[in-house]
């Protein structure tokens, strides 16, 4: 088995996607169980357009099995009760599993929604091991407090589990986004019932299926496959799931505050889309690295990051040069096979999806002008590819620096002055992520105080670690993954008071 740090070629890869194993069935309650309604959904290779598996239809019956499966694991105390120390040595085996099957989980992904395999083992893997164990050595660092009260009483704060969590993740970053749920959401006791998207179910059911051979007890993990409108509406309407955490559009984001109002009133915590703006100033000392940035902040993973960097804010005087500059970095992001670690990009997640992404191409061509890419790409048998464009005229209201495309699609916009570039990134009704490139230290903390959105990165592009919480505001969402903070979104502030 190919463990992390060994890196394959073409061959190699190609090799682990032929022997990858697609699991299909959901698991809860400590083991595999065939949806009850026997209903299936697609699983199909965006870059070949071949079908891999017929997954599980989970409906509101399983849905049910798996919460109950869920609450009666939470009740007993096999996990929320067992131990700090105890819950840090079962997530580290976890992690120790997680890293050991890094290029199967890898192959898996990029099979299901067409990233590069290369990026998927090399990024996301090592991080999401490096999330399991951050959190799995957090459990006995959080302490309680004793608050201050008046001579002859006692009160006690402790942070306690919130008992049954659902996770909804989005498909761009299977591996990584399961991670940021149930990584902080297992150490502080909970137990999970995770739905994957439905368009990349693989390495959930089988990353359930490590985690059973790591120790964790029957119940604590379960992944239920379906599609959003079935599967996650019978989750967020669930009257037994104590809180909600869903990474996704906007649009669905919505839904879920619908779902809880209508049942039990759960908490729900959202990171929704994004419209991230990429600010460089003249003053910036590299310019040629600054587009690196700008290229890598909106082409990586073909643009399917709800906090890529779609619109990029150019001060005038240098907006020409800057152009160029990017247009000679897309020759590192030309589309191929994703099995190929010479692929500057992989394919979109779907048909349906790069069509969706090329209509906005064609409604921005009416008003901006293409000066690289708009085309879709054709590699082997799928056209689930579309080229590194880039539009430069861009209106800042218009639908291509308004909306999320989640495509590899960047909107340059020229500006005069701080405060116009300011008033035009903050100008979207998302708050996710930005960016500034200057020289100026002072102008750096100035815009970035300024700009809506709960990350910033200076002279980088969507910066962010274990140890810094990420997450929006406005539409972007609220609550954040990440850090010892994400930990607030899955315990409860439980107060014993003492009368002495």
């Amino acid at each position: 088995m190919t463990t992390t740090g060994t890196r394959l070629d073409h061959t190699g890869w190609v090799k682990q996607a032929e022997h990858a194993e697609l699991l299909t069935e959901a698991f809860f309650g400590g083991g595999f169980v065939p949806a009850r309604a026997g209903r299936t959904f697609e699983n199909r290779n965006p870059a070949t357009g071949t079908l891999l598996s017929e997954v599980d239809n989970c409906d509101a019956a399983d849905v049910d099995a798996a919460v109950r499966a869920a609450r009666a694991a939470f009740e007993s105390g096999v996990w929320s009760r067992a131990g700090g120390q105890y819950r840090r040595q079962a997530l580290l085996r976890f992690a120790d599993l997680l890293e050991e099957h890094a290029a199967e989980l890898a192959v898996l992904d990029s099979l299901d929604m067409g990233k590069r395999t290369v990026d998927a083992y090399e990024l996301d893997l090592p991080f999401s091991v490096g999330l399991f164990r951050y959190y799995a050595e957090a459990i006995d660092k959080i302490s309680g407090e004793v608050a201050p009260t008046p001579p002859g009483s006692l009160a006690l704060v402790r942070r306690a589990p919130l008992g049954v969590v659902g996770a909804v993740i989005p498909w761009n970053y299977p591996v990584d986004m399961l991670a940021w749920k149930l990584a902080p959401a297992l150490a502080a006791g909970n137990c999970v019932v995770l739905k994957p998207a439905e368009q990349s179910p693989s390495s959930a059911l089988r990353i359930a299926q490590l985690a059973a051979e790591a120790g964790l007890p029957d119940g604590v993990l379960n992944v239920v496959p379906g599609t959003g409108e079935v599967t996650g509406r019978a989750l967020g309407l669930h009257p037994d799931v104590d809180c909600l955490a869903f990474t996704g559009s906007t649009e669905v984001g919505k839904l879920f505050q619908g779902y809880a109002g209508n049942s039990n009133m759960k908490q729900v915590w959202l990171e929704c889309g994004g419209k991230s703006a990429n600010l460089v100033f003249a003053d910036t000392d590299d310019l040629a690295q600054a587009a690196r940035t700008a290229a890598f902040g909106i082409f990586f993973n073909q643009g399917e990051v709800c906090s890529g960097h779609s619109r990029l804010l150019v001060e005038r005087s240098i907006h020409d040069e800057m152009v160029k500059l990017l247009v000679a970095e897309t020759e590192n992001y030309q589309p191929g096979d994703p099995l190929d670690p010479a692929s500057g990009m992989g394919a979109l997640v779907s048909p349906e999806h790069t069509s969706r992404v090329m209509r906005y191409v064609e409604a921005g061509a009416g008003s901006a002008e293409v000066v690289t890419g708009g085309n879709r790409v054709t590699v082997g048998d799928s056209d689930c590819y579309v080229a590194p464009t880039i539009f430069t005229g861009v209106d800042p209201d218009s639908a291509i620096a308004q909306e999320e495309i989640f495509g590899p699609v960047l909107a340059v916009i020229p500006f005069d002055t701080e405060d116009e570039a300011v008033a035009i990134a903050n100008g979207t009704q998302y708050g996710l992520a930005a960016s500034v490139s200057t020289g100026s230290l002072a102008r750096a903390h100035r815009v970035a105080d300024r700009l809506v959105a709960g990350t910033v990165s200076v002279n980088t592009v969507d910066a962010f670690s274990a140890w810094t919480p990420f997450g929006g505001v406005k539409a972007s969402g609220h609550g954040r993954d990440l850090s010892l903070h994400a930990l607030d979104k899955y315990t409860s502030l439980h107060t014993t008071w003492i009368s002495l």
